[in-house]
This record gives C-alpha cells, sequence and structure tokens, in this order.
C-alpha cells in the first residue's frame, strides 16, 4: 500500500499564505496606518485646517504616548516571558511622588532625586521578580499585590495628598534643571518627553536584537520547561524582566510629575490596563514567547491617535471607552487568528 502524500501547495497559495503572514506580522503598522488616516478624515477643520494635522496638534498626541509607552515597553518584556505586571500604575504614582517629595520638601537635587526614584522602582520590580520566580507565585498575583503595596507606600510618603511642584532657587521648590524635562526642542516641535520615550523604545529594539538576553526571554516565553533544560537561567531572567518593568514605570512617574507639576499617590491609575492594551494591540502574545517592542510602539500611538481623534470630535466619553474596547478585543482576536510561525 502506497502513503498518501500531502498535496504541495501551489504558488498562488505560498503567495497568498506569505501576504497572510505579513499581515498578521505588521498588525500594528497597518492598524496605526488605518486609524491615521481615519483620524485625518473624521478630524474637525477650522479654516479649512485639518485640525488632527496642525503641529500643536501632534505634538500633544505624542506627548500624551509618551508615558504610556515608556510603561508599555518595560509591559512587552514581562508578557514575552508569558508573565504580566499590574503594578506599574502604582509604581509611576510612586516615583511621580517621589520625585515631588525629594525635591520639593526634602531640598534634594535633580540628581540625587531621580537616580533615587529610578531605583526605587529596578529594586520594586526586582522584588516581584524573586517572588515570582523563586517563590512561585503566579506574576498577576504577585504584582496585584505589588499595586497595593506601592500605591501604599505612595500615600504613606505624601500624607496622602498631592506634593505641587514649583521652580526655582528657594526653600520648597525644585531644581529648574527639572523643568527642562517638560519642555520643547528642535524649535519647540518635540516635547522631550517624546525624545525620552523613543530613546527607551530605540535601545529596547536593539537590546532585543542583539543581545544574548533577549534569546533566554524568548525562549522562557516560549517553554520554560524546555529553556530550563537547555540551560537558560531562568530565575535570573524572569527577576531581571520584572527589575527593567519596575525602572521604566518608575521613569514614566518622573516624566508623569514633570508634565503636571505635582506629584499625586493617585496618580498612574489605569495605566497598567492601556500599557497591556498597546503590547496586545502591538501583537505580542499574552502566552508569551512571540512580540516585539515595534509593535508595542505601533499600538501606543495608535491608542494615542484614536483617542484624540475622538477628543478632537467631542465624543462622549463612555462611548471612547466602547470603542477602544472593541479595538483591544479585535487585535487579541487577531492574535487567535494568527498562523504558527
Amino acid at each position: 500500500m502506497t502513503a498518501v502524500q500531502d498535496k504541495p501547495a501551489t504558488p498562488v497559495e505560498r503567495a497568498s499564505g506569505g501576504v497572510a503572514a505579513t499581515l498578521f506580522r505588521f498588525q500594528s503598522v497597518f492598524g496605526l496606518l488605518a486609524v491615521f488616516v481615519a483620524a485625518i478624515i473624521f478630524s474637525p477643520r477650522r479654516d479649512g485646517e485639518i485640525l488632527f494635522l496642525s503641529a500643536d496638534n501632534l505634538a500633544n498626541v505624542v506627548r500624551a504616548v509618551s508615558e504610556i509607552g515608556i510603561i508599555a515597553v518595560g509591559m512587552t518584556f514581562v508578557i514575552l516571558i508569558g508573565g504580566i505586571d499590574l503594578s506599574v500604575g502604582a509604581v509611576l504614582g510612586l516615583a511621580a511622588v517621589g520625585s515631588a517629595v525629594l525635591m520639593v520638601e526634602s531640598d534634594w537635587g535633580f540628581l540625587p532625586s531621580i537616580v533615587v526614584v529610578l531605583a526605587i522602582g529596578l529594586v520594586f520590580g526586582a522584588l516581584q521578580g524573586m517572588a515570582t520566580a523563586m517563590i512561585g507565585i503566579q506574576s498577576f498575583i504577585v504584582t496585584l499585590a505589588g499595586l497595593q503595596i506601592a500605591r501604599g507606600l505612595a500615600r504613606i510618603w505624601s500624607d496622602g495628598q498631592g506634593v505641587a511642584i514649583a521652580y526655582g532657587d528657594g526653600p520648597n521648590e525644585a531644581p529648574s534643571s527639572f523643568a527642562l524635562l517638560g519642555e520643547r526642542t528642535f524649535g519647540g516641535l518635540v516635547p522631550i518627553p517624546v525624545l525620552i520615550f523613543a530613546v527607551v523604545a530605540i535601545a529596547a529594539v536593539v537590546f532585543l536584537r542583539i543581545s544574548a538576553f533577549s534569546r533566554h526571554l524568548y525562549a522562557v516565553g516560549g517553554n520554560e520547561k524546555a529553556a530550563r533544560l537547555s540551560g537558560v537561567p531562568v530565575i535570573r531572567v524572569k527577576i531581571a524582566v520584572f527589575a527593567i518593568c519596575g525602572l521604566l514605570a518608575s521613569l514614566a512617574g518622573v516624566v508623569h510629575a514633570v508634565q503636571l507639576n505635582q506629584g499625586s499617590p493617585n496618580d498612574g491609575i489605569g495605566y497598567e490596563l492601556d500599557a497591556i492594551a498597546a503590547v496586545v494591540i502591538g501583537g505580542t502574545s499574552l502566552a508569551g514567547g512571540r512580540g516585539s517592542v515595534a509593535g508595542t510602539v505601533a499600538g501606543a500611538l495608535l491608542l494615542g491617535v484614536l483617542n484624540n481623534v475622538l477628543a478632537l470630535n467631542n465624543i462622549d466619553s463612555n462611548i471612547q471607552l466602547l470603542i477602544k474596547g472593541l479595538v483591544i478585543v479585535a487585535a487579541a482576536a487577531l492574535q487567535r487568528l494568527r498562523p504558527a510561525s
């Protein structure tokens, strides 16, 4: 009896399969382009000018995206190993409070304050990674507890109130150098928070492309047991990933404080959900092992453009939430349809 062999794919089938794979691979980029075009079409006009395309509005879009984008880059690392970090919004609030209290109330200098705040985020993330990797508690539970702890620490540190940031050389004033982080550069066109986001994103993209650690990261996310058996230091990878996420959440907190000129223990509420949404829209699998920072950046920009054009059209905030939810569900559905690579 002769074995039945599979019929080889025709050139048309191979071409269509390649097109489908390309569409799924760059789903966030195509989605961003589609939303951008839709924003131009549906943007209000003033004296014939498309408000969405005005320089000030586009600068506001990327400025608004910068904080979520920085957090989402860190979240990408965590999700790539099959984890989740629900504490990033609270860590942002803790970092914003820390920045304000150290510079305004404790009269610390700009650089020492930033170093301490970033170190707090790094250590906080590393401790969560240790609880996940060494004790074996699911990251969802660990970071849910971390959310409560970070929020509580922020309230204790600030006595439960926001700390306003005024700039100058006198007592209870933050150094003027800190205010520079909220300014614009390149002729007043590009906000400095956007440059910070761009540097973080580019560094993360390069890191994931050339470092040996990135191969370990994808290996842990793809199959943790196989990675451990092949000699990958799984525990160290997990701790490092959560530490990176905590560090970037703190950096976003610094940016948040300088943009709002205050640090409040309530800052960052819900930011973890927007960061996760940006990662999912960017095509990173929640199961781990597949995704990219470039996709996350596109996902964050997509959400920013969508938020902006809905606001320009004075769409009810409840309808905005509904539309954003549908976009996230659509992105998740696309992941389910994506062929295995």
